[in-house]
Order: C-alpha cells, then sequence, then structure tokens
C-alpha cells in the first residue's frame, strides 16, 4: 500500500509539472537557444522597434495611473458606505474575469470607433486603447483596493475618531499605511494585463498605436520574421516577469491581518459622502457598464445581421468553440485537480500555479510553434494550449478550498471507521464542489474567449467565435461590422451567462 501511495504521489505531481514544462519550460528555452543572428541590439535599436516599446510601456503605466485615480475612490465608497445596489455592484467586479477582452475591444468601439455612439473622434487615437485598458482593468484595482480597506481594524478608525481625527486625516494616517501594499499589487496586475494584453491591443491600437504583442503577431503571422519577433518576445517575457516577480512579493505582504475585523458599510452622513458616492456610480457607469450596453444597442439595431447566427460558418464556429472549450476544460479539471494535490505535498509547487499568466498567450504560442513545428495547427497542440490557460484557475480555487478544511472532518471519518479512500470520496470530495465548480466556470469562461492563440494556432477550418467576430471585422463594410456586432453580443451572453453561474456563496462571503 505504501509503494502505492508513493506511485499516486509521484503520477500527481509528475502530471502537471511535466505539462508546464512541456508547455511553458521548454518553449521559453527553445526561444533563449534560438540564434537570430545576432539581430537583437539592431532590432532594440530600431527606431520603430523603440517607438512600439516605449508606447506599450506608456500606455501601460498610464492606465495604472488613472485606475489608481478612480478606482481608490470607488473601493472606498463600496467599503465603507452602505447604499442600495452595493452588493450587485460588488459582484460586477468579477466581470473582467468572465469577459473575452474581443467583448470589451467591441464594446470600446460600439462607442468611441468609427461607428460609435457616442463619438467617433476617437479613432485612430491612443484614448481608444487607454480607455479600453481602463474599462477592463479598472475593476481589477477597485477589487484589490477593497480587499486592502477590509484589512483595516475597526478599532483603529474608532481610535483615531475619537482623538478627533477628520474623515481625511483618518483615511491617511490608518487607512492609507494598510492600503498600500494592496493598491501596489493591484498596480502590478493592471500593468501586467496591459503590457501583456493583445486582443484590446490588436482592435482598438490600429496600426499607429500597436503594442509589442500586436507586433510580434503581424511579425510572425505576415512577414514570418521569426528572428525579430523572437527579440521583441524575451523583451516581452522579462518585464512580465520582473512584474509577476513583484506582485508575488507583494501578495505575501498582504496576507497579513486579514482575521481583523474591518469596519461595517454605513449609509452616507455628509453631503461629501453623498457627493463620492454618486462619483463612483457615474465612473462606474461610464467606464464598465457603457461598452457593454453599447453592444446589445448596436446589436438590435443590425436588422437583417441577425441572420449571421444561421449561416454554415457561424454554426461551424460556434460547434468549434463548443468543443475546443469542452475538451480544454475536462482536461483543465485532471491538471488543476492533480496540482492541488501536488501542492498539498511540496508547497513549493504552489508558487508555480500562475506561471501561465506570467507569459502572454501569444509569446506561449510563439514558444510552441517554434519548438514543435510539426504539430502546428494540430488539435491536441490547440487545446493543451487552451488547457494551459484556464487549469490555473482550478487548481487555485481547490487548493484554497482544500487548506480551508478543518482536520476535524478527516478525524471524525476515521473514528467511524472509515479508510482513506472512503474519506476523500465522501468527505473530502463533496466539500471541495463548489470550488470546482467555480475554478471550471472561470476556466470555462477562459477558453471560450480564448483569441490570441486561436490565431496562431487554428486552422481556417477551425474558426471560433472570437476569430469570425475578428474576421469580419478586418472586412470593409457596414454589413460586416454590423455582423461582428451580433457576433460579439452573443459572446457577451455567454461571458453573463458564466458569470450568474459562479458561486452565489463565495460572492456572497467575499462581500
Amino acid at each position: 500500500m505504501t509503494m502505492l501511495r508513493l506511485f499516486a504521489a509521484v503520477l500527481t505531481a509528475l502530471l502537471p509539472l511535466g505539462f508546464l514544462a512541456v508547455m511553458v519550460v521548454a518553449p521559453l528555452i527553445a526561444l533563449a537557444l534560438y540564434d537570430g543572428g545576432g539581430i537583437a541590439w539592431s532590432v532594440l535599436n530600431d527606431d520603430y522597434m523603440q517607438q512600439r516599446v516605449w508606447w506599450t510601456i506608456i500606455q501601460a503605466a498610464a492606465t495604472c495611473g488613472i485606475t489608481l485615480l478612480l478606482g481608490v475612490p470607488a473601493a472606498w465608497t463600496l467599503a465603507r458606505l452602505d447604499f442600495f445596489g452595493r452588493r450587485t455592484l460588488l459582484r460586477l467586479l468579477m466581470l473582467p474575469f468572465v469577459m473575452p477582452t474581443l467583448v470589451a475591444a467591441m464594446g470600446v468601439l460600439a462607442l468611441f470607433g468609427a461607428n460609435g455612439m457616442l463619438w467617433a473622434g476617437w479613432q485612430d487615437t491612443p484614448y481608444l486603447l487607454l480607455y479600453g485598458n481602463v474599462f477592463f482593468n479598472l475593476p481589477v484595482l477597485i477589487r484589490a483596493a477593497y480587499q486592502g480597506l477590509l484589512c483595516v481594524p475597526e478599532a483603529r478608525l474608532q481610535t483615531a475618531q475619537t482623538l478627533g481625527a477628520g474623515a481625511w486625516q483618518r483615511f491617511w494616517l490608518v487607512e492609507w499605511p494598510v492600503l498600500k501594499p494592496w493598491l501596489a499589487g493591484g498596480a502590478c496586475l493592471v500593468f501586467l494585463y496591459c503590457f501583456s494584453g493583445f486582443g484590446l491591443a490588436l482592435l482598438l491600437g490600429g496600426s499607429r498605436y500597436a503594442t509589442v504583442e500586436v507586433e510580434i503577431y503581424q511579425l510572425i503571422a505576415y512577414e514570418l520574421d521569426i528572428a525579430q519577433a523572437s527579440v521583441l518576445v524575451w523583451l516581452m517575457l522579462a518585464v512580465t516577469a520582473a512584474a509577476g516577480l513583484l506582485y508575488a512579493w507583494l501578495s505575501r505582504r498582504t496576507a497579513v491581518g486579514k482575521t481583523m475585523r474591518p469596519p461595517q458599510p454605513r449609509t452616507p452622513q455628509s453631503g461629501g459622502e453623498r457627493l463620492l458616492l454618486a462619483g463612483t456610480c457615474t465612473v462606474l457607469l461610464f467606464c464598465c457598464a457603457l461598452p457593454l450596453a453599447a453592444i446589445w444597442v448596436q446589436a438590435l439595431a443590425a436588422g437583417s445581421a441577425w441572420q449571421v447566427w444561421a449561416e454554415t460558418d457561424t454554426l461551424a464556429a460556434a460547434w468549434n468553440t463548443l468543443r475546443f472549450s469542452t475538451l480544454a476544460v475536462l482536461s483543465a479539471v485532471v491538471l488543476g485537480v492533480m496540482y492541488a494535490m501536488a501542492a498539498r505535498r511540496a508547497p513549493w509547487i504552489r508558487a508555480l500555479t500562475f506561471l501561465p499568466f506570467m507569459v502572454s498567450p501569444v509569446c506561449v504560442a510563439f514558444g510552441v510553434l517554434l519548438l514543435y513545428p510539426e504539430w502546428t495547427a494540430s488539435l491536441p497542440l490547440l487545446i493543451a494550449t487552451y488547457a494551459l490557460l484556464a487549469y490555473p484557475f482550478v487548481a487555485k480555487d481547490i487548493s484554497a478550498a482544500w487548506d480551508g478544511l478543518s482536520a476535524n472532518y478527516a478525524a471524525a471519518a476515521a473514528s467511524m471507521g472509515a479508510g482513506r479512500l472512503q474519506t476523500a470520496w465522501y468527505v473530502t470530495v463533496p466539500l471541495l464542489k463548489p470550488a470546482l465548480r467555480r475554478g471550471m466556470t472561470l476556466a470555462a469562461a477562459t477558453c471560450i474567449g480564448e483569441f490570441a492563440a486561436t490565431l496562431f494556432l487554428s486552422r481556417p477550418e477551425w474558426q471560433t467565435l472570437t476569430t469570425l467576430v475578428y474576421h469580419y471585422l478586418s472586412r470593409a463594410g457596414a454589413d460586416n461590422y454590423a455582423r461582428a456586432m451580433v457576433l460579439t453580443a452573443i459572446l457577451l451572453t455567454l461571458a453573463l451567462l458564466v458569470f450568474l453561474l459562479l458561486d452565489e456563496k463565495e460572492t456572497e462571503k467575499a462581500v
């Protein structure tokens, strides 16, 4: 029995770690060893490439500044004030985790693109991409700041108020020191998402404001220039790895003091608090809700373009999306469960959970193509890439839920004569089912909205809903634009359904 347990332990560790080695580590090593003819210096000294690199950094940094400016007051409002619809707003902050970037980009185009409902003046300007970044990342920053504000002990605020400190003094002297590491961690995530983002930059940046990720895609897809692309890939990896390590370090700092009782939200008591509440609702409406509403407004006005749903290409794309996502989610469940089991035996494995998120899908797809050229445009490689991007959600949720289980459950089962397998099947598995469901839901949302890797690795006949939207959008004509908006509305509906499937109890616990 001991040998069997040892074999099971080794197997549960080797499969997920081997998958990471094959799909992430080995492709990155292949990129490192690729001989580009010593052109790295010439590529980085090229004026055009420098412009792309600096713009990529500037738009990511600017988004961090804007989201901090808007997100901190919004997070304070949600954490400290009680008002009608507060819980709903807190739930909606989860939307970026299930919303495909392609849907976000189409929502921005519906408002400010060439056919924008509000204004078409942002077309071919940097503001289009910046607004898209804010729309997609503002909830991330608000969520981080909100969690930080919950870590402020109520006793400290009451003591400061008793000593005569006003609202601003309480914020700067009591709340701000606790909030800073949370804001730094949230800003790192926002920078990481913006710097390595692909879908938003591809659709909103245009030819003038394309980022390095888009440049890599164009070099490979249109110019077959692997040498220059590999230089840019390693530049991206260096920056994203630095941001990811900084976020990991900051996350350890924010893990302190979470058991303290936070202040209970109260009704607005002053004109300033009412003004802050109105401003928060306005910001969330303009930056988060309007783009999604604009998609449905333009889709409903598309008229005959709704016939696209019954066309052969759309049905084939829907079928591809369904089967690719199903196979990937099943693979992600196996990998995620085994990864969680291995992480419990070897804590250092837990640090590798988010390694796939530190490498952009474009870099992953490029490295895979370079290392496994014979597998190019093969179904196993495409499904494996989907699963790579999806399984961390399953692993994270199961690991967190497993850590929260009391040892008394297993002890009680053992006292009643249950063996290890019986305890696992009748006690542990049922308790972990909600976490597994949440992880599967987020994994499914990731696969349904996957865009970057699909452009690299799929065949023309394997078109998905996301690539079909891009196909219509890249063609001229009002009818093609209307068809793209209809398909985007369908994708948005799928994302919202996935959002509604998220565990309600876990959301209420976060509230």
